[in-house]
């Protein structure tokens, strides 16, 4: 089954893929490896889930967030590749959490998006990962994840 469908099936929506509101780009390929800049638990530029784990929002909160920020990557990835399938598998993910100084959980909020790539990827969605607690996110959004994936070859 195409990820698309998958998707479809599974309830869930490609949001729009923003432009960058910096001087940098959403996306750079290098060869078969793709990097997706940092994207946040906004919908069109506005904050979906907004706040601080483990003090407004909890870590089911926190996984909720993080799977909206994986579905602005898979927007990215969709818009540089013009189709999911064409990722080969999950490389890395680093991902930010907004939480409080005593959320020592915080990073369990990260697998809304791990969870989210796995469901439509399988093994291929499992990548070495890195969760950091953070003070400010942009838009006072509650994660920023950041990806790299392999892409296939042609």
């Amino acid at each position: 089954m195409k990820i698309e469908e998958k998707l479809k099936n599974a309830g869930y929506v490609l949001p729009e893929t923003r432009r960058p509101e910096g001087v940098y780009t959403l996306a750079r390929r290098v060869g078969n490896m793709l990097y997706i800049a940092g994207q946040t638990s906004d919908i069109n530029g506005v904050p979906e889930i907004a706040g601080v784990v483990g003090k407004d929002l909890t870590i089911e909160d926190g996984k909720r967030a993080a799977a909206i920020s994986a579905l602005n990557v898979l927007s990215v990835i969709k818009a540089e590749l013009g189709d999911l399938d064409h990722v080969k598998q999950f490389v890395q993910i680093i991902g930010f959490v907004r939480c409080a100084d005593d959320c020592a959980d915080y990073t369990q909020a990260i697998d809304g998006a791990c969870e989210l790539f796995y469901e439509l990827y399988d093994e291929t969605g499992l990548a070495a990962r890195m969760a950091i607690g953070a003070k400010e996110l942009p838009g006072g959004c509650a994660t920023e994840i950041m990806v790299t994936v392999e892409v296939k070859e042609k």
